[in-house]
């Protein structure tokens, strides 16, 4: 019973010990993240890096704004009138990660935490004619809010924290290996817990990669976002166009100049027998 005992007791030891260095090793991943905002040029963009193992795994450049409609008293402090707050997301935020290999997350905290933001990254393989395919995508954000923050809110009745969510999301959608990135704006809607509001999110000017990153700080082979690639086209299609015609132009100028000369050297044969006795 003596051994039976010890025994227990060091299988228990070490379990305790296993569950305190998962612990740890997750909390020393999460705090591996920096913020490289101060490194863009656009003053709206920021820059979030993910490391674990001292490779980077989940990088993050974009720019958001978040459109949150609040109640107010009207001036007879009877009716209820919705005010919008436009809150951006401002450089010097506090970033939090973690990196997975068909999961990954990334967190942002600005203002005193009075604001957060958390974006939900899922790698997912499917059946397709050409066989299996695997992708990423946003499949899930939340945004909390606390409206007694006075910078963005005056006044809100039912101030205090509230937190906003998407569902069923399926957003940034991008073959893996690849990252994703998108100049247009695009807007997501959130529900929140403030009843009957619905927050805004604008993205831009977003270059993501939550997955598969092969070199540190450098993300992979572009994949563009729909938006993009018709801007590129109708910036494109104007000078296709001006090179077909001048490449038609040329053409037509060719075969008039070719074929002007050979008709010129041709003997012209009179058509009028009684020209013939002048010839010779």
């Amino acid at each position: 019973m003596d051994l039976r005992g010890r025994a227990f007791s060091s299988v228990c030891r070490l379990r305790v010990l296993l569950m305190l260095f998962h612990t740890t090793a997750g909390i020393m991943a999460e705090q591996e993240v920096e913020n490289l905002s101060g490194l863009s040029t656009n003053p709206e963009k920021d820059i979030f890096v993910v490391r674990e193992n001292g490779t980077t795994c989940l990088m993050a450049e974009f720019a958001a704004k978040f459109i949150v409609p609040y109640d107010v008293w009207a001036s007879n402090y009877v009716d209820l009138i919705t005010e919008q707050a436009d809150i951006s997301l401002t450089r010097g935020a506090e970033v939090k990660g973690r990196c997975g290999h068909n999961e990954s997350e990334l967190q942002v905290f600005w203002v005193d935490r009075a604001y957060a933001l958390k974006m939900l990254f899922v790698k997912e393989s499917h059946n397709a004619s050409k066989g299996p395919e695997a992708t990423w995508r946003l499949s899930k954000v939340q945004f909390v809010y606390d409206s007694l923050e006075k910078t963005h809110f005056k006044d809100a009745v039912s101030a205090g924290k509230h937190t906003a969510n998407s569902h069923h999301l399926s957003a940034l959608v991008t073959p893996a290996g690849k990252s994703y990135q998108c100049q247009a704006q695009q807007t997501i809607s959130l529900a929140s817990s403030d009843p009957q509001k619905t927050v805004t999110m604008i993205l831009s000017a977003v270059h993501i990669q939550p997955f598969d990153i092969i070199s540190d700080f450098v993300f992979s082979e572009e994949h563009k976002c729909p938006v993009d690639e018709r801007e590129q086209l109708e910036e494109t299609l104007p000078l296709i166009l001006g090179l077909i015609l001048g490449l038609v132009i040329v053409v037509t100028l060719a075969i008039y100049h070719i074929h002007h000369k050979m008709t010129a050297n041709q003997v012209q044969i009179p058509r009028d027998q009684s020209q013939y006795k002048h010839m010779g």
